[in-house]
């Protein structure tokens, strides 16, 4: 199980290489096939096993949401991004946009809306199978401490009072229909305006923690409300899927715990006990701050190994 897993997390990594960087020869059954070697029905019917798709699905699928993102957020010719995205004429691009988005891709350029793209799949995950880290830890990296004002700005979000973590959370809205993690990120994915957006799949999308006297008491001692969502500027005014919330957040101060970029197979959770070391250790005596447990205030958590781990906590003066 655990190595097929890898083989096809090989796979999707190697698909969405070759979607960008715009090779089709390389994106066949067979040449997939022949980088693993298995045949090609053994491929496919592993993928399906283990990812719940038939390859061919999932690579269309995926070729549309990285079109997608390029209609949205580039001046380029429509049959230019057809033609690179491995559509033989902006018609049969137009034919396939719409089946998937329900409007042709000029349409969507004109107005984008809140749409479920195919966001990158992750079969492989050490922590999820309970593995743990593997090999050495690469980073002797500290925890950057520092104070900042987050300006106003809005959050895009769902919510659950009852959840407790990630992993946990996901579980609970994959019990609520259209709230499942499939689905909301692939609608945050295809949101434009994201304030933390840097062009990769999941980009800008973090869990928020607000304070919330009907929410769940976590172990840091105060009652929460677990979210997922994005930022977005304070005066958006873009459509809201119906299924999520937007909330405005006021400018306010926060303390920062930051770890670098580390390596998410065998890193992850020294990191991780190094950002909860440090946020519980920490002495906000010197510094005139306190933790701001208001009502309403929000802490947002940031995962993304190739940038950052960190958590952003609500301060107020002491």
């Amino acid at each position: 199980m655990y190595d097929w897993a890898r083989l096809i997390q090989r796979i999707v990594d190697r698909i969405d290489e070759c979607i960008l960087r715009h090779e089709d020869e390389a994106l066949t059954l067979r040449a997939l096939a022949q980088e693993l070697g298995y045949s090609e029905f053994h491929t496919t019917r592993k993928f399906r096993e283990i990812s719940g798709m038939p390859l061919r699905d999932y690579i269309r699928q995926r070729r549309l949401a990285i079109a997608l993102r390029e209609v949205r957020d580039s001046h380029r010719s429509l049959l230019d991004i057809a033609l690179d995205h491995g559509f033989s004429s902006n018609e049969a691009f137009t034919r396939a946009f719409r089946r998937a988005y329900g409007m042709t891709p000029s349409a969507y350029r004109a107005s984008p809306c809140p749409v479920v793209l195919r966001t990158k799949i992750h079969p492989f995950d050490r922590y999820f199978f309970g593995l743990g880290e593997i090999g050495m830890i690469l980073s002797n990296e500290n925890v950057k401490t520092y104070f900042i004002t987050i300006p106003a700005h809005t959050f895009l979000h769902i919510e659950n009072r009852e959840s407790n973590g990630y992993w946990d959370f996901w579980q609970k809205q994959a019990l609520i229909p259209g709230q499942d993690c499939e689905t909301i990120c692939g609608l945050l994915e295809s949101v434009k305006g994201k304030l933390d957006d840097h062009g990769d799949d999941f980009a800008g999308q973090i869990m928020g923690y607000i304070s919330d006297p009907t929410g769940r008491l976590c172990s840091w001692g105060f009652l929460r409300t677990e979210c997922y969502g994005v930022r977005l500027p304070a005066d958006y005014s873009g459509p809201v899927p119906e299924q999520m919330i937007l909330t405005p957040i006021p400018e306010g101060e926060y303390i920062v715990f930051e770890h670098g970029p580390f390596d998410y197979e065998q890193e992850c959770r020294t990191v991780e006990n190094r950002i909860e070391a440090a946020m519980s250790s920490f002495d906000y005596a010197p510094t005139g701050y306190t933790l701001d447990h208001t009502p309403g205030r929000i802490m947002y958590f940031y995962h993304d190994p190739n940038r950052f781990f960190k958590y952003i906590r609500p301060v107020r003066r002491a």
